[in-house]
């Protein structure tokens, strides 16, 4: 017995005349192509889209575009990788028409081209609203959190910077004194040298001004993080309790329920998820050419005036509730036990009494905005109650506040508690949470190789049209379609 035989290498063979015999009629090359080719590069603002009488003949535009679409369904990203595929693969020969790039050629366009990638990513959303792939009647909404092109200790707080530049303080402090001691004085512990000091403090007094650089620079820009290498990305958590901070964008992203396509998504430097749920449904419903929808979100979204800015605008949320801030010594006395009647605008205490609107207060939001809070509370009543060291430690006795959007959060949290708003809800994760599996933990874009919100914008554009193309190409195979003569 013996191992299966391969052809000789020397062995002279009838190979196809042209390199179009190589590529199979339902290869993805040809499904790059004609979407690339119904592309309008001039309007979409792609560098040489128009080119010029004189001068050195530049790429086409295209034809990078094909090369990029390309590499990120088969998670190759890298300039210089890529350039390595233009000479070895035969499906990128095929798409480049054998053309070469280098990898700086390569790594530019992308770079040039930023804004124009992130139109094309729009495009192709825009196509398959008008071919019928989403639902557009319920969307998810999420934010993923992907490495910045930095690192950790690039970044800097206000607060560690504040307590750095009281350290450094501390030790010039020490410093000086040793230099103000008598060197006269006989003593038998061992002293650094004069210059050994002064070495010190140099260094010292280096690290205090540009401390104090940075704070001046958050102090102006009114921010309280900076990023020496990457001005946009901030300190995050990237999800779960026992993953460590590091520097990150926030991925804000919108998919439709139907086939789990992304309909758009935005990348932001805020960690938080709260306040973006309006802006991320009314750019999907632009996109989807809708009215009205509904949305499921985790409890991070639940804010008061981005939901109410949402309900208020033809979006019905579905966002599990928040419990409240305060919770009482003995939890049968905490803020959800007391119930609320809208009509006499009194609350009910679990004993049975009554706390009566007092006053408004203002409170600073989150984001830097005012907000105001209406204040119920019956200090005879506390007084007088039996009950009331297990319920409040104030003086005055027990105050409710309520946000001055809770009426919205009641109807969003009413509809949470149907049996058809739970059961909706529960489409939440297997929607929404199938791109970011996809497309971070399958393919393994977990970080960003450029740096800026602009650049990095343009990558997750390309990682996202790979995942929607991906899904398109699926289920137009599914369903024996013919996508290629579709996008024609």
């Amino acid at each position: 017995m013996t191992y299966i035989i391969g052809e000789s290498r020397d062995q002279f063979t009838l190979t196809p005349l042209c390199l179009d015999d190589y590529i199979g009629p339902d290869s993805i090359c040809r499904v790059i192509e004609a979407y690339v080719s119904r592309l309008d590069m001039i309007a979409l603002g792609f560098k040489y889209a128009e080119i010029k009488d004189t001068g050195r003949p530049p790429f086409d535009p295209a034809k990078m575009l094909s090369l990029y679409i390309y590499g990120y369904l088969n998670r190759v990203r890298s300039s210089r990788r890529l350039e390595a595929e233009t000479g070895r693969n035969i499906e990128v020969m095929w798409l480049m028409d054998k053309l070469t790039p280098d990898d700086k050629t390569i790594s530019n366009f992308r770079k040039d081209n930023a804004a124009a990638l992130r139109k094309v990513f729009r495009e192709f959303s825009l196509w398959c609203s008008a071919e019928g792939l989403y639902g557009k009647e319920l969307i998810a909404v999420d934010g993923t959190k992907i490495r910045a092109a930095s690192s950790r200790k690039n970044s800097h707080t206000q607060k560690f910077t504040e307590k750095q530049l009281a350290d450094v303080e501390k030790k010039i402090t020490k410093y000086m004194k040793s230099l103000d001691e008598n060197d006269a004085q006989e003593s038998d512990e061992v002293k650094p040298s004069a210059e050994a000091v002064q070495d010190a403090l140099k260094k010292l007094t280096d690290k205090k001004a540009k401390l104090e650089g940075f704070l001046d620079q958050m102090k102006e820009n009114g921010v309280e993080e900076i990023s020496t290498v990457d001005p946009d990305c901030r300190i995050m958590k990237q999800g779960g309790d026992g993953r460590p901070l590091d520097a990150c964008y926030n991925v804000q992203t919108a998919v439709d329920a139907k086939n789990k396509l992304i309909v758009d998504f935005e990348v932001t430097s805020c960690a938080k998820d709260a306040g973006s749920l309006f802006e991320t449904t009314q750019s999907a419903k632009e996109i989807l050419d809708v009215q009205e929808i509904t949305v499921v979100a985790d409890k991070g979204y639940y804010e008061g005036k981005d939901i109410a800015d949402c309900e208020n605008h033809g979006t019905t949320c579905l966002i599990p509730e928040v419990p409240g801030s305060y919770s009482a010594p003995d939890p049968k006395y905490d803020h959800e036990n007391f119930i609320y009647n809208k009509e006499s605008d009194i609350y009910t205490c679990p004993e049975g009494q009554a706390l009566s609107y007092k006053r408004v207060i203002k409170h600073n939001k989150a984001d830097g905005t005012k907000g105001t809070n209406r204040v119920y509370g019956n200090p005879k009543a506390c007084a007088n109650c039996p009950h009331r060291a297990e319920c409040t430690e104030s003086k005055n006795g027990r105050s409710i506040y309520r946000s001055e959007y809770q009426d919205t959060l009641d109807e969003v949290d009413a509809r949470m508690s149907t049996p058809e708003g739970r059961q909706t809800f529960k489409k939440r994760q297997q929607t929404v949470e199938h791109p970011f599996g996809t497309t971070k933990h399958g393919w393994g874009y977990r970080n960003y190789l450029c740096r800026g919100k602009e650049k990095t914008t343009a990558e997750q554009s390309m990682v996202f049209l790979a995942y929607n193309l991906r899904r398109v190409i699926n289920i137009f195979k599914a369903n024996e379609w013919n996508l290629v003569e579709r996008l024609a």
